[in-house]
C-alpha cells in the first residue's frame, strides 16, 4: 500500500473515530456500534505503529476516548482517570498475562482481581472530612465535568463517610434495566425520542444543569477505584473492595479474586452467561493485578495502564430476512443506504432498521435485497450488518448497485475522491435543508428547547421554515401555528420564547450550529477563543486559522469556503437583522500586554507553585491557549515533577521546554 493511501486512511480513521467518539460521550447518542468502533480503532493502532510520522495530534489513541460537554464546568484530575485497553479473545487474556510476567521478571502466576465491566459512565467523588464535596465525570481523562450537585442525587452513593474520613473514590454510574425501560414508556407517552440503552439514559442523566432531573432519573453508582490506596494501608485490589464496602459505598458482589490467568478464564466463562440475568448492564469483564504496590513496577502507557485490561463480550449476533435498502439524506448532501429488515429480537430489543454504511460496505460484504442478513448489537447500541447467509441466497437476487440520483431532490450524486461517501450537492434540497434545520435547534447546538424534529419536519412542510433564520419569524405566525399536530397554546409559548432565549446563545454554539462541514462542536470552541464574533471569524484568513491548535488544512478551508458562498453571506445576515449575532467573551488579540497571544502551551508533570487549572488560566488570561497534546505547532512546554511522555515528545521535537521558576518569569506581575 502506498504511503499516501496509508496517510488518506489514517486521517478518515481519525476523523470518523473522533466524530463517533463525540457521539458517544457528548450526545450520549452513539451511531456505531462498540465492535465497529474497537475494530477501526484498533486498525488505526496498527497503521501508526507502522508510520509513526503520520500519526496526528488528534488522534483518538491519544486521549482517554470522552469529550467535555461545553456546559459544564472544567474540573482537572489531580491523578489521571485513564481508560482501559480491550481484550476480545482468550489468547489476547494470555498474551496480557505474559507480559505482566515478563515486567515482573517472574514466571509464576499472577493474582487478579476480576470485576464486572458495568456500562454506564466513568465519575469520581471527592470526599472532606467525611462529606462529598465534588463529583466529576471522566471526561478526556485529564479534565473532567463537575457534576456535584447531580451526584448528590445518587442514593447509593455515600453523601456523609465515617470517621471524617477524606478520599477519592471513583466509580460507574449506571441506570437499572427496569428504570430505564419505565423512563423510556414515559417518554413514549409525552412524544419525547427514546433513550437507545441504559449507557446512554445515564449519561444524559447524569450531565443535566438541572440536577431535579438527575434525581427523577434514580441512577446508581458501583464504586471500584481508591485513588492513593497507600494512605489507607490498602495493599491489593481485593482489599480496596472490602475496604469501600466499609465505607458505606455500593460495590458490585460480583467481584472475585482469582489465583492466576486460568482462574480469570474461568470466571470469564461463567458471567458471559450469568451477566444476561443481571438488573444492569454489563458488556465485559476488567481484570486487574491485584497486588498494588506491583502497578508502578508493571507501568503505564500513555493512556493505559498496563497491570489492567477490559475482556469485551463477543457481540450478540443474530440472522433476519433484508426486505429493502433505503436511503437517508444528511445535513452536509451525504447519502447513507439503510437497511429494512424483517423485526429481529436482538440484545433485549427488537430491530427492524440498521445502518448500512455506504455503497463500499455494501459491495465489500456482497449484501443483496432478499439476502438473509447477520445482525450484530455490541454493547446494545446501534444494530449493524455484519455479513450475508450465503447458504440461504436464492439465484434471483440482484447485486446492489448504488444511487445515481439524489433521492430528495433527484439532483446526481457526487462520490469525491479517497471518499467513500456519495454526496447530495445541491444546496436546496429538502433533505439536506431539513437535517440542517434539526441540527440548527438541536440540544447541542442552539438547544430550542421542546422543539422536536417532528414539529420541525412539519414546520419545514407546512412552509413556515426554509432555512434556520425562519425560525425566529415564527412568532409571525402565532395563530397559524396552533393548527400544526401536538402544538397546543402551552407548547407554542414554551417554543417561540426558547427561540427568542437562543438568540444570546454562545457563539461556540452558533458556529456549530451553522452546520460548517467538519467543524464540530471542539473545533468551534477553538474558534469562538479566538475570533469575538462571526463576523471576525468571517474575515479570518486561512493562514491565520491554521496557527490555531487542532484547526487543519480540512477545516480551514472548509471555513474559508463557508463564508465565501453568497447564500451563506446572506444567511448571516439575515440572522443578524433578526437579532441573532452571539459574541465572545474572549480577551482582545491586539492587547500587545498578552504575552502568550497566540501561542499554544502544554503543561505536564506534576506542578508545585500552582494547581494545572491555575496554571491553564493564566496561560488563557494572557492570550494563549493551554493544550492538552504536544505536536509541532507548541510554542513551550511547562514540566513538573515526574513529566513523562509529553516531554518525551516536546524534546525529540525540539520544542523549548521550562520549568515553573522560568514560566512565573514570563508571567507578567501584578
Amino acid at each position: 500500500m502506498e504511503k499516501d493511501t496509508i496517510k488518506a486512511r489514517i486521517e478518515y480513521l481519525v476523523k470518523i473515530l473522533n466524530q463517533y467518539g463525540y457521539e458517544y460521550y457528548v450526545l450520549d447518542n452513539p451511531t456505531v456500534s462498540d465492535a465497529e468502533y474497537d475494530s477501526l480503532i484498533k486498525e488505526l493502532e496498527r497503521l501508526e505503529n507502522e508510520y509513526p510520522d503520520l500519526v496526528l495530534p488528534n488522534s483518538p489513541t491519544k486521549n482517554v476516548g470522552a469529550y467535555l460537554k461545553l456546559d459544564l464546568d472544567e474540573i482537572v484530575h489531580e491523578v489521571p482517570m485513564m481508560s482501559l485497553a480491550n481484550a476480545f479473545s482468550y489468547e489476547e487474556m494470555y498474551e496480557f498475562d505474559e507480559r505482566i510476567k515478563k515486567a515482573l521478571n517472574t514466571v509464576s502466576n499472577i493474582a487478579y482481581t476480576c470485576e464486572l465491566k458495568i456500562d454506564g459512565i466513568a465519575s469520581t467523588a471527592h470526599y472532606e472530612n467525611g462529606l462529598l464535596v465534588l463529583g466529576a465525570t471522566r471526561g478526556n481523562g485529564v479534565v473532567g465535568e463537575n457534576i456535584t450537585a447531580n451526584m448528590l442525587e445518587i442514593k447509593s452513593l455515600p453523601k456523609i463517610l465515617p470517621d471524617h474520613q477524606s478520599m477519592e473514590v471513583r466509580g460507574e454510574v449506571y441506570m437499572r434495566k427496569d428504570v430505564f425501560e419505565s423512563l423510556n414508556e414515559e417518554r413514549l407517552k409525552k412524544g419525547e425520542v427514546l433513550f437507545a440503552n441504559p449507557r446512554n439514559a445515564a449519561g444524559g442523566s447524569l450531565r443535566q444543569l438541572d440536577a431535579k432531573i438527575t434525581k427523577e432519573r434514580h441512577l446508581d453508582q458501583f464504586a471500584y477505584t481508591l485513588v492513593n490506596p497507600e494512605k489507607y494501608n490498602v495493599t491489593t485490589q481485593e482489599n480496596v473492595m472490602k475496604f469501600l464496602s466499609k465505607m458505606g459505598f455500593s460495590v458490585n458482589p460480583h467481584y472475585r479474586y482469582c489465583a492466576s490467568i486460568k482462574e480469570v478464564i474461568a470466571y470469564i466463562e461463567e458471567y458471559g452467561t450469568v451477566r444476561k440475568t443481571l438488573p444492569y448492564e454489563t458488556d465485559g469483564i476488567v481484570i486487574k493485578v491485584n497486588d498494588l504496590t506491583l502497578y508502578e513496577k508493571i507501568g503505564y502507557t500513555q493512556k493505559f495502564p498496563k497491570w489492567a485490561i477490559a475482556y469485551k463480550f463477543p457481540a450478540e449476533v443474530a440472522t433476519t430476512k433484508l426486505r429493502d435498502i433505503i436511503f437517508t439524506v444528511g445535513r452536509t448532501g451525504i447519502i447513507t443506504p439503510n437497511a429494512v429488515m424483517d423485526p429481529v429480537l436482538i440484545a433485549g430489543t427488537t430491530v427492524s432498521r440498521a445502518t448500512l454504511n455506504n455503497e463500499e460496505f455494501i459491495v465489500s460484504r456482497d449484501i443483496r435485497i432478499g439476502d438473509y442478513v447477520n445482525i450484530r448489537k455490541a454493547g446494545e447500541i446501534i444494530p449493524e450488518v455484519i455479513g450475508v447467509d450465503i447458504s440461504r441466497r436464492t439465484n434471483d437476487l440482484e447485486p446492489f448497485k448504488m444511487l445515481k440520483n439524489c433521492p430528495k431532490c433527484g439532483m446526481p450524486l457526487v462520490k469525491k475522491d479517497k471518499d467513500a461517501e456519495h454526496y447530495c450537492v445541491n444546496p436546496n434540497c429538502g433533505g439536506r435543508i431539513l437535517e440542517q434545520l434539526i441540527h440548527f435547534a438541536s440540544r447541542v447546538a442552539m438547544d430550542i428547547d421542546s422543539l422536536g424534529e417532528k414539529q420541525i419536519e412539519q414546520l419545514y412542510q407546512f412552509g413556515y421554515i426554509s432555512d434556520v433564520a425562519d425560525f425566529y419569524l415564527l412568532k409571525n405566525y402565532y395563530y397559524d401555528l396552533l393548527s400544526i399536530e401536538r402544538i397546543g397554546t402551552k407548547k407554542l409559548d414554551k417554543i417561540l420564547d426558547n427561540i427568542e432565549k437562543s438568540k444570546s446563545q454562545t457563539l461556540d454554539r452558533f458556529i456549530f450550529a451553522l452546520g460548517i462541514r467538519f467543524v464540530g462542536a471542539k473545533s468551534a470552541k477553538l474558534l469562538a477563543s479566538r475570533y469575538p464574533s462571526i463576523d471576525a471569524l468571517k474575515e479570518a484568513k486561512k493562514e491565520e486559522l491554521l496557527e490555531i491548535p487542532d484547526i487543519g488544512e480540512v477545516v480551514a478551508s472548509s471555513i474559508i469556503d463557508y463564508f465565501d458562498d453568497p447564500k451563506n453571506e446572506a444567511l448571516l445576515d439575515k440572522l443578524k437583522k433578526l437579532g441573532v449575532n452571539p459574541y465572545s467573551e474572549i480577551v482582545k488579540t491586539d492587547d500587545a500586554s498578552l504575552i502568550f497571544k497566540g501561542l499554544s502551551i502544554v503543561l505536564t508533570g506534576k506542578l508545585t507553585k500552582f494547581t494545572r487549572e491555575e496554571a491553564s488560566a493564566i496561560i488563557e488570561e494572557n492570550g494563549g491557549t493551554a493544550a492538552t497534546s504536544v505536536s509541532k505547532k507548541t510554542a513551550f512546554v511547562v514540566a513538573g515533577l515526574d513529566a513523562g511522555s509529553k516531554l518525551t515528545k516536546a524534546k525529540a521535537l525540539g520544542i523549548e521546554v521550562i520549568d515553573e521558576e522560568e514560566f512565573l518569569k514570563r508571567i507578567p506581575q501584578k
